[in-house]
């Protein structure tokens, strides 16, 4: 199938927005970067799925707690408070998309290094306790 155009952008503004992400926390909580990278990753978030998915996605009422975190955390790094909001954040997107972990490990195993490792049982346990246990269903 054709990706459009917008999932293409949605996908680049995405990695930079983890970019700006990992290299905000890298450089002492840079505030700027985090807040920059935060605004890319919605973004490109909402580039990526389309408008109306990300809007059910952030709306459904069984992820209140994780929504809320996820945005209140944006809220706190915008407001200089970028350790205490990344931790919100970071909370918010293990609620969020928990569900997903034990899925991406499972496509993993057959690459050969990393299945190797995702296919020790400590490290099925780990992922197996993300998301409901047995529910395997993507997120979004």
């Amino acid at each position: 199938t054709m990706i459009s155009d917008n999932a293409k952008i949605g996908t680049g503004l995405l990695a930079l927005g983890m970019t700006l992400l990992f290299l905000g926390m890298l450089f002492m909580f840079d505030s700027a970067m985090l807040a920059l990278g935060d605004i890319l990753f919605l973004v490109g978030l909402t580039l990526t799925i389309g408008p109306s998915r990300t809007f059910r996605f952030f709306s459904r009422r069984d992820r209140l707690r994780g929504i809320i975190s996820f945005f209140g955390g944006i809220l706190l790094v915008m407001v200089r408070w970028p350790v205490l909001g990344m931790i919100c954040q970071l909370y918010g997107l293990v609620y969020l998309f928990g569900q997903f972990f034990p899925i991406a490990a499972q496509s993993m195993q057959d690459t050969p290094i990393i299945g190797d490792i995702l296919k020790m049982p400590m490290v099925e346990d780990f992922f197996a306790s993300f998301g409901g246990g047995n529910q395997r269903r993507a997120p979004v």
